[in-house]
C-alpha cells in the first residue's frame, strides 16, 4: 500500500525522510505502535481513489473526519467521489476537482485529529463504573459518555495503550484464529477493509459524534460499510492479518484522538 500525499511542497529533506520512514514501516512495527510512522498530516493533498471513504482517509492521515470534511466544504453524510482532491491543510477549500470518468460517489457515513507530533492525551470523560457483575465478563458493560461499552474479546491483553515512548494507540488482545470479534458498542460500520497499513483487515464503527472504535488484524470481516451493529454483535473473525500472531488490535478514538480503552471497558 502506498501512503503518499499528492503535493510535497518545498521540503525535500523532510519529505524524503518522512517517505523513507513510511516505506520502511511496511516491514516493521504496525503504524499504530510507533507514531513516527503515522504522524498527523496537515500538508499536501489526497486524491480520492475508488472505494475510499472520508473516514478511512481521515484515519490514515491521523485526522478527525469532521475537521477534514469541513475544511474541504463537505457536509454529512460526507460524500466523496473517486478523483476528488482533498486538501490536507486545516484551511482546506473544497476543490471539487474530479478526474474524467472517475468512479461512483462514496457515501461516507460516520473517524480522526492531532497536533503535528504525538497527540496530547485527551481528557477522559466521567466514568460510570457499574458493570453487570452477574453476567459473564464477555457480556459485562460499562457506561462512559452515554455509551455502554463491552470487551470485544475475552482474551488476555498482551499490549497496553501508550501515548509516549513506544506508542500504541490501542490495546492488543490475544486470541485464537477464528475467535469471534464483537462490537464494543452499538453503532454504524464506517470502514471495512484492508487499505490502512499495519491494521490488516480492519473494521471501524461509529458510535456517536465523538466516538469511534476500531478492530484490526481480523481473519475475516463479517459486516459491510453502512451496516448498523449492536453491542456484542459478531463483526469479524480474529486473525493475524498484518500481524505476526493471532490477536485483536482494538482502539477507541474521541474526536479523532486515540484514547485509552481501559477508561471505557469494564474492569477485569
Amino acid at each position: 500500500m502506498i501512503f503518499q500525499p499528492r503535493v510535497l511542497f518545498n521540503y525535500p529533506a523532510a519529505t524524503l525522510l518522512w517517505l523513507t520512514l513510511m516505506l520502511s514501516g511496511c516491514n516493521t512495527a504496525a503504524l499504530y505502535q510507533d507514531d513516527i510512522y503515522n504522524p498527523p498530516v496537515y500538508w499536501g493533498q489526497h486524491m480520492v481513489k475508488s472505494g475510499e471513504t472520508l473516514y478511512g482517509i481521515a484515519w490514515r492521515y491521523g485526522r478527525d473526519y469532521r475537521e477534514l470534511g469541513n475544511a474541504n466544504g463537505l457536509r454529512a453524510p460526507w460524500t466523496i467521489r473517486a478523483g476528488q482532491v482533498l486538501r490536507l491543510d486545516k484551511r482546506g477549500r473544497a476543490p471539487a476537482t474530479a478526474v474524467a470518468g472517475a468512479g461512483a460517489k462514496r457515501n461516507a457515513t460516520a473517524v480522526t485529529s492531532s497536533s503535528a507530533r504525538t497527540p496530547k492525551p485527551t481528557r477522559q470523560p466521567a466514568i460510570t463504573r457499574k458493570p453487570d457483575t452477574s453476567a459473564p465478563l464477555a457480556s459485562q458493560t460499562q457506561t462512559v459518555a452515554d455509551i455502554k461499552w463491552r470487551w470485544p474479546h475475552s482474551g488476555t491483553v498482551i499490549a497496553n495503550f501508550s501515548a509516549s515512548g513506544k506508542v500504541n494507540k490501542g490495546i492488543d488482545i490475544a486470541g485464537k484464529s477464528g475467535d469471534s470479534v464483537r462490537a464494543a458498542a452499538g453503532g454504524s460500520v464506517v470502514y471495512a477493509g484492508s487499505g490502512l497499513l499495519g491494521y490488516g483487515n480492519l473494521v471501524i464503527v461509529n458510535h456517536s459524534e465523538q466516538y469511534l472504535s476500531a478492530y484490526g488484524h481480523n481473519r475475516k470481516i463479517l459486516v459491510k460499510e453502512g451496516e448498523n451493529v449492536q453491542a456484542g454483535q459478531i463483526i469479524a473473525e480474529l486473525g493475524n492479518s498484518g500481524a505476526d500472531r493471532p490477536m485483536l488490535h482494538f482502539e477507541i478514538r474521541k474526536n479523532g484522538n486515540p484514547v485509552n480503552p481501559a477508561y471505557y471497558l469494564p474492569a477485569r
